[in-house]
């Protein structure tokens, strides 16, 4: 045998088939870096700007709901007031003979003309109706929209209802109170107007009142029932604070329903 040495075995194949990369010569540079993975690429930074002008964009945001909610209330009511004036105006002017109208001599209208008008013809009928005189021309007139068929009807309705409201002793719409409706375990908001007639305590064969329900968001219709007293939970809370939490379907709260809850805590 002479001095060779035996011929070396291949290199065996690594065990995932795929071909391992050549060492590097001695002396050569190093090869650069093979580049990352797709799915190693690094997140996006958020820089400064970007969170510069998202804040800006909130800070904007917010500024216009402020005005909103600050002009908004403002607005709705100088604008119904405006209607009411307007209507009321053009009514009253419809009476005014041309030549005592202001508006005849002017190039512009007089906004609330016709409403101080009105409010001083009612103050003079009121101040007629409770003299001698008035009360006697009253008591005829009442006599003949009585003896009217169909109108006697209708003016007692209303003139029952006037005088009830407006009367100093009367506790219509004047207590709040808490009814199950319209069904068991549902509790609504409501007015208590009167207690019941006899009759009707009668054939319920128990002691009831009459509340009204209001709808809501227009509290001027509703549903007017009779309940037994004692399924009735009256409320110590002020009237004003009820017409605010129907009117706004419960979004406003009224102050102090806040500070008696967090007296409870």
């Amino acid at each position: 045998m002479s001095g060779r040495n035996p011929p070396s075995s291949p290199p065996s194949p690594p065990p995932d088939g795929k071909e391992a990369p050549a060492a590097p010569l001695p002396g050569s540079a190093p090869s650069p870096d093979p580049a990352p993975a797709p799915d190693s690429v690094p997140a996006p930074v958020h820089t400064p700007e970007k969170k510069q002008k998202t804040g800006l964009i909130t800070r904007f945001r917010n500024y216009f709901l402020t005005g909103i909610l600050v002009t908004a209330p403002a607005a709705i009511t100088f604008y119904i007031a405006y209607l009411m004036i307007s209507f009321i105006d053009e009514k009253v002017a419809m009476f005014i003979p041309e030549q005592y109208n202001p508006e005849t001599y002017l190039p512009y209208g007089v906004p609330g003309l016709g409403v101080l008008i009105l409010i001083v013809l009612l103050v003079l009928v009121g101040m007629f109706a409770a003299g001698f005189i008035g009360r006697a021309l009253l008591r005829l007139w009442d006599g003949i929209l009585n003896a009217t068929p169909v109108v006697s009807s209708v003016y007692n309705v209303f003139k029952q209802i006037f005088e009830t409201l407006f009367a100093n002793r009367s506790q219509a719409f004047r207590q709040v109170a808490l009814v199950e409706f319209p069904r068991p375990g549902a509790w609504a908001l409501c007015f208590v107007t009167n207690p019941a007639p006899k009759e009707v305590d009668a054939a319920a064969q128990d002691e009831t009142v009459g509340v009204y329900v209001p709808t809501v968001p227009n509290p001027t219709s509703g549903y007017f029932l009779f309940f037994p007293k004692k399924d009735v939970k009256l409320l110590s809370m002020p009237v004003e604070n009820a017409w605010k939490i129907l009117i706004s379907a419960g979004v406003v709260v009224p102050e102090q329903g806040k500070k008696s809850a967090s007296k409870k805590k």
